[in-house]
């Protein structure tokens, strides 16, 4: 054998690894300290003058995803390295099976492993004997190391410290004050999305809503319907610190609700508690299996007076709700100034309710037409006003504006039947375009058909079906029809203005039987007639006619109607 050849076998090369998992140790010179022993180490004791140096400053111990560590072990495995030499075996790994999975693949590739403090090196069998003991006490002292900082974070939590993490959406941290503060912008943003989702009951119609007006979330990502739901149903937004909750650290699998720390007022709240917990039914109850990714569900609760209502204290749109069940069943709508909710504002308006807008506006609406049709040319300002005001809902009202009364005479002048105070018809008998509506209305009309063959068949042939196939069937059908159905009532929902394109003759129907009502009663009983009619009727009647309501103190104050005319009503109280 060659000494050159003899000599290449005898080298020896050392890799020396260094880690700190802290910048507080980066800062004392921890590195240095190591970098400076570990070098003489090598060159005094071990006699190796050979060597490369891998760093990995800041990485903790608890797993070996770390740069300098991977590209160290690549190239010990390409056989450049002899010893791999350690401040400590905690600086390799703190993991029983991280690290004797790296300690078998050194003993395979001969590799000799030595660590400097604990005076050992893997040459010898009483040197891998002790580190494996070692390893288990450091294994021990990570474990007892993660309790300690586990109570520690416990204990900030209960007295109101936050723990840290991403800063939810709507919020900023101070840190001087060490305290949250509401970014305006972003808190408008949970107020629409609280208020979409109370009306129309559906994340992906809140979602495209977000997307369309380009609102981004807090990182300039769009919204997706999970990102929705967590933000409504997160009671951070209702001042509340909830700590502890999942036990897998991936925000999956929750811990029992004893475990949790929950800590009130923590910081300003964005939602008020009585919406948020509403909201928090809603999802849950509307969770359903049923409903197939990419369709919207949107509740069936109508609310008629929904977008036509304006606070006439502060100028914000009414925002609807269900209000409790009546004794004869019947459970209205209620309505309240949205920036009161919101308690954007110190707007004192009070709510309103269906069972008090319905009589006054059908009714006054059908004293417009009546007046109409009874108009000869001769009717005075005082008449068409006593003929407005006909009724016991406007017993309190002094007078109606001087300016609306001339304008709907002058109405009445040009055009017979007050064609401007009923809902217009013409666009669907004069549209040549197919939209998705009428798609949609054709797909219901043959499910409809499709169903009522299935019944009979079923019941009135002799070689019926199996019982099971037609429940099958059944159900799959229906499952089809709720679909179109809610897509149908979003459609309208998102465009009121369109109500009628598109719509079946059974609508169509509707408006000239409820045009027929309001002329020929003498009195619309709000109550009984909402009792015998679908709500969507008189809601797509009114937004077909009416622009806006103003509404202050529980009391209808002006009505402006599409025509560009304004009724306003002076009460005698």
């Amino acid at each position: 054998m060659s000494t050159q050849l003899s000599n290449k076998l005898d080298a020896k090369k050392a890799a020396i690894y260094i880690r700190v998992s802290t910048h507080w140790q980066i800062d004392k010179d921890s590195l240095k300290v190591q970098r400076r022993e570990l070098t003489a180490y090598v060159e005094m004791v071990l006699g190796i003058s050979d060597y490369v140096i891998f760093e990995d400053p800041g990485y903790s111990a608890k797993n070996t995803d770390r740069p300098d560590y991977q590209a160290m072990m690549e190239r010990i495995r390409t056989g450049e390295f002899t010893h791999l030499v350690v401040w400590k075996i905690d600086r390799i790994s703190r993991n029983l099976l991280d690290f004797a999975s790296m300690y078998a693949e050194l003993k395979k590739l001969g590799v000799t492993f030595v660590s400097k403090n604990e005076q050992f090196d893997t040459s010898n069998a009483i040197g891998e004997a002790m580190l494996k003991i070692i390893l288990v006490f450091a294994e021990l002292e990570r474990q007892m190391t993660s309790e300690r900082v586990t109570a520690v974070m416990l204990s900030r939590a209960n007295n109101g410290q936050w723990n840290g993490g991403r800063v939810p959406y709507g919020y900023s941290w101070d840190k001087e004050s060490r305290g949250f503060d509401i970014v305006e912008e972003e808190a408008k943003a949970v107020h629409k999305m609280a208020e979409l989702y109370e009306q129309y009951q559906s994340l992906l119609y809140v979602t495209k809503y977000m997307n369309d007006a380009g609102i981004k979330t807090k990182i300039g990502k769009d919204w997706t319907p999970t990102s929705v739901h967590k933000i409504l149903t997160n009671p951070w937004y209702i001042g509340q610190y909830v700590y502890n909750v999942h036990s897998d650290g991936k925000g999956a699998e929750k811990r029992s609700e004893s475990e949790w720390i929950t800590v009130e007022n923590h910081h300003p709240p964005i939602l008020d508690e009585r919406i948020f917990y509403r909201l928090k039914f809603l999802l849950q109850r509307n969770k359903r299996g049923g409903v197939p990714e990419g369709q919207t569900y949107v509740r069936k609760n109508v609310h008629i007076f929904g977008g036509l209502l304006r606070c006439a204290k502060c100028g914000s749109s009414m925002v609807s709700n269900q209000d409790r069940r009546r004794a004869n069943g019947i459970r209205p709508s209620i309505y309240a100034c949205g920036s009161r909710r919101r308690k954007q504002t110190s707007c004192t308006n009070k709510y309103i309710s269906d069972m008090v807008l319905g009589p006054f506006v059908l009714n006054y609406v059908a004293n417009i037409i009546r007046a109409a049709k009874s108009y000869n040319g001769n009717t005075s300002i005082e008449d068409l006003s006593s003929k407005l005001l006909r009724g016991k809902d406007f017993e309190n009202i002094s007078s109606v504006s001087e300016d609306a009364l001339v304008a709907t005479l002058e109405t009445f002048s040009q055009a017979d039947d007050a064609p401007e105070y009923r809902p217009q018809l013409a666009l669907s008998e004069t549209s040549n375009t197919i939209t998705e509506v009428d798609t949609l209305r054709g797909k219901r009309r043959r499910l409809e058909n499709a169903l009522a063959r299935l019944n009979a068949l079923y019941l009135y042939n002799d070689e019926a079906m199996p019982e099971k196939d037609f429940v099958m069937q059944r159900a799959d059908l229906s499952s089809q029809l709720e679909r179109v159905n809610a897509r149908l009532e979003e459609l309208q929902a998102s465009d009121p203005s369109l109500p009628m394109i598109g719509q079946d003759l059974a609508m169509k129907a509707s408006y000239f039987i409820m045009y027929e009502q309001l002329v020929q009663d003498s009195y619309i009983d709000y109550e009984e007639y909402i009792r015998a009619t679908n709500p969507a009727v008189p809601k797509s009647f009114l937004i077909s006619i009416i622009d806006h309501i103003d509404v202050d103190d529980g009391r209808v104050t002006a009505i402006a109607f599409k025509n560009g005319i304004t009724h306003r009503f002076t009460y005698k109280n």
